[in-house]
């Protein structure tokens, strides 16, 4: 009987001992902080209004198809698997010669069979003002032919750290010959 204890014991005294040291070792590469000492402050709700210019045609292109998939019955209307290159300008205006105020860097894919719905990787790299140098990442399902589609901010650099929200888009304009799109953006943005 006093064996048993005594083996009960050593193996509850060598758990906590593996416990505490897997906790000691682990505050190596973890701690708790509080926001102000990364100087987070009040977070607040920001709306950002701009337009983006799809320029897919042309010399001055600022979208590129770089992958192009093998086309079957089933995908020739969707352009399903094709991967496009962006540094597409964000402006004030529709115009394209309005105000620049960021650039859209990233990429997009065709990744729905049956619809024109893109997955959309994104940077809105701000290049003006208050917001000079931070950039918002918009990472989402962007069904082109929805009236007005959803994508979410999953975070920020800058200004931006820690972000989060949702971006909405609504085409204004499609060139229906060349393929360039104009699509105001409506990002609603928490932040610090």
């Amino acid at each position: 009987m006093a064996t048993s204890v005594s083996k009960s014991v050593s193996v509850i005294f060598s758990v906590l001992l593996v416990s505490f040291f897997l906790t000691v070792e682990s505050q190596k590469f973890s701690r708790n902080l509080s926001q102000l000492s990364l100087g987070l402050r009040k977070e607040k709700l920001s709306h950002f209004r701009f337009y983006f210019h799809d320029i897919v045609s042309g010399p001055n292109a600022t979208a590129i198809r770089i992958v192009e998939a093998t086309r079957t019955n089933r995908t020739a209307a969707t352009g399903f698997g094709d991967i496009s290159m962006i540094d597409n300008p964000l402006t004030i205006g529709p115009e394209r010669n309005s105000r620049l105020v960021g650039r859209a860097q990233g990429m997009y894919t065709s990744a729905s069979i049956n619809e024109m719905g893109l997955l959309m990787v994104m940077n809105y790299v701000f290049v003006e003002g208050k917001y000079n140098g931070s950039t918002l990442c918009i990472v989402g399902r962007n069904p082109v032919m929805s009236t007005v589609r959803e994508m979410p901010v999953i975070g920020g650099s800058g200004l931006f750290r820690f972000a989060r929200g949702y971006a909405e888009a609504r085409t204004h304009t499609f060139n229906m010959s060349n393929g360039d799109a104009v699509v105001e953006f409506n990002a609603y943005v928490f932040h610090y």
